[in-house]
């Protein structure tokens, strides 16, 4: 069975940086596109950073994170990252990371809301205070 499992959340002030980390439990993510999302209380998911299969040579960002967070993925580790430096307070929310089997689309993870995934960690709270 597969499983998603996030981990590196936790409270910074602005300025601060995390780096969050989704472990995957079982082979085959290399083949499927991986994302982050965030979800604020009382708001959709939204795509946060999406990057292609299987090597992660290309990545796309939500123009709220593009100069500050990076993805990443280690298909040996079968591991995400998401860098996240100069943090805002407005990036507090719960983040989660996702997958989706091919054929798969990494851009759409941050330009389309509706875009469907295929497995999701339970997420992890990042609180960043001012």
């Amino acid at each position: 069975q597969k499983q998603l499992v996030e981990s590196g959340g936790g409270s910074v002030q602005a300025g601060g940086s995390l780096r969050l980390s989704c472990a995957a439990s079982a082979s085959g993510y290399s083949t499927m596109c991986m994302g982050w999302f965030r979800q604020f209380p009382g708001r959709e998911r939204e795509g946060v950073a999406g990057i292609s299969a299987p090597r992660g040579t290309s990545t796309a960002y939500a123009d709220s994170v593009k100069g500050r967070f990076t993805i990443s993925r280690d298909n040996v580790k079968n591991t995400l990252y998401l860098q996240m430096n100069d943090l805002k307070p407005e990036d507090t929310a719960t983040y989660y990371c996702a997958a989706k089997l091919p054929p798969c689309s990494f851009s759409n993870i941050v330009t389309n809301p509706g875009y469907r995934m295929d497995y999701w960690g339970r997420g992890t709270l990042v609180t960043i205070s001012s």
